[in-house]
C-alpha cells in the first residue's frame, strides 16, 4: 500500500510542476509589464518594421488576446512606415492559429494537472500520508528540474538547432519558418527575443520551485518532531 501512496504523491508533485511551468510561462508574457516593449528595445524591432512602440505594443497585445481565445480572428490594422495597413499575412495568421492551439492544449492540460494535484493530496492527508506527500513533493521536484536541466543544457549548445527541432515536434507543416523579407512576425520576435524569454521562464520557474522545495522540507521536519 505504502507503494501506491508513494506513486500517488509522485504523480501530484508531477503534476504541480507542470502547473508552475505552464503558469511562469504565462506570467512572463502576459503578467510581466513592459516585458515586450524592453525586449522590442533590445532587438531594434521598431527600425525592423518601420513601426511606433505604441503601435507595435497595440498588435503585441491583440496577438496575445488572439492566443489567449479572447479574439476570434487576427485581422489586426495598424501603421507601418506611415501608412494603415494589415499586420498579419495569410502565412502568419495560419501559424498563430497552430501555435493557439498549443496554447490552449497547455491552459487546458494544466486544469487538469491542477484537479490530479489536489485529489492525490487530498487522498494522502485522508490517509494520514502528509509526510508522504512531502517527501514525494522534494523527489518530485527534484526529478523534474534535473530533466528540465539536461533539456536545456542540451538546447544551449545550439539553440537554434533545438529551436528548429521544437517547431518540427509540435507543428505539422512548415509555415513556422518565415521569411523576414515578407513576414512582419519574425521580425516582431527574433531567435533572441525566444532565447531571452526561455531563460526568463527558467528563472521565474526555478525560483519557485526551489521556494516549494524547501518549504515542504521544513514542514517535513516540523511534522516529524
Amino acid at each position: 500500500m505504502k507503494a501506491l501512496y508513494y506513486a500517488i504523491g509522485l504523480i501530484a508533485a508531477f503534476c504541480l510542476m507542470f502547473t508552475i511551468l505552464i503558469t511562469s510561462v504565462e506570467a512572463v508574457v502576459y503578467w510581466n509589464d513592459g516585458y515586450f516593449e524592453k525586449e522590442y528595445t533590445k532587438y531594434h524591432v521598431l527600425q525592423e518594421v518601420s513601426m511606433e512602440m505604441d503601435d507595435l505594443l497595440f498588435v503585441t497585445d491583440e496577438m496575445m488576446a488572439y492566443l489567449k481565445g479572447d479574439r476570434d480572428d487576427l485581422v489586426v490594422n495598424t501603421i507601418i512606415d506611415g501608412k494603415e495597413q494589415e499586420f498579419f499575412n495569410e502565412k502568419e495568421k495560419r501559424h498563430m492559429e497552430d501555435v493557439q492551439g498549443l496554447f490552449l492544449g497547455a491552459m487546458g492540460l494544466r486544469r487538469g494537472a491542477v484537479c490530479v494535484v489536489l485529489l492525490g493530496a487530498a487522498v494522502l492527508l485522508v490517509k494520514k500520508q502528509g509526510l508522504v506527500l512531502l517527501r514525494m513533493l522534494q523527489w518530485g521536484i527534484g526529478l523534474f528540474i534535473g530533466s528540465m536541466a539536461g533539456l536545456a543544457a542540451l538546447a544551449s549548445t545550439d539553440f537554434t538547432r533545438y529551436f528548429t527541432y521544437f517547431h518540427l515536434l509540435f507543428f505539422d507543416n512548415d509555415d513556422w519558418y518565415l521569411n523576414p523579407q515578407t513576414d512582419l512576425l519574425i521580425n516582431i520576435v527574433p531567435e533572441g527575443f525566444f532565447r531571452d524569454t526561455a531563460y526568463t521562464i527558467a528563472g521565474l520557474f526555478l525560483a519557485v520551485s526551489f521556494a516549494l522545495w524547501l518549504g515542504a522540507g521544513l514542514l517535513r521536519k516540523k511534522v516529524r518532531k
